[in-house]
């Protein structure tokens, strides 16, 4: 298997790390997590978060949740101190990230300039499953050197 950037960064930085592959057809988080035999609560997908229009110094956020919950953006706006957010369409994730939906990862996109957000429920996991940066693939890692590599805060945004 080709190493992608988020791998590449891991080992960079001497970080553990295992890799999980499934069909890179399966779209939806949940299936992700029962294609790898992980439970849906530790793994986590990467979501595209855009601040209101016209706000031209805020940046983008990617934002992980559980795959078996929803984004609260009300939540994520009260945390982030913002008046409203947006989640990025398809194709808007897809532009500012470089990466294909289902495969965007904060690994791959660390010195971006992306805010990073963690939904808090993964503080009460020792490991967690995201992606490596492309489809079919999935890395798992502890999520302290999550947190360590990626500078990411944690939030309690998800929602049911």
């Amino acid at each position: 298997m080709e190493k992608t950037i988020g791998m590449k960064l891991l080992e960079g930085k001497k970080v553990a790390y295992e890799t999980a592959v499934y069909p890179p057809t399966i779209r939806d988080a949940e299936q992700v997590a029962a294609a790898i035999g992980f439970t849906p609560a530790s793994v986590f997908k990467t979501l595209v978060v855009q601040p209101p229009a016209g706000d031209v110094r805020a940046k983008p956020m990617l934002v992980m949740v559980p795959s078996h919950r929803q984004l609260d953006l009300k939540k994520l706006a009260k945390a982030v101190k913002a008046k409203k957010l947006k989640m990025a369409s398809h194709n808007e994730a897809e532009q500012l990230t470089g990466l294909q939906v289902g495969g965007i990862s904060p690994l791959a996109l660390v010195n971006k300039g992306f805010a990073i957000y963690l939904d808090a429920s993964a503080q009460s996991l020792d490991k967690i499953v995201i992606s490596a940066g492309q489809r079919g693939t999935q890395v798992i890692l502890r999520v302290a050197d999550l947190v360590k590599v990626t500078r990411a805060r944690f939030v309690d945004v998800a929602g049911e």
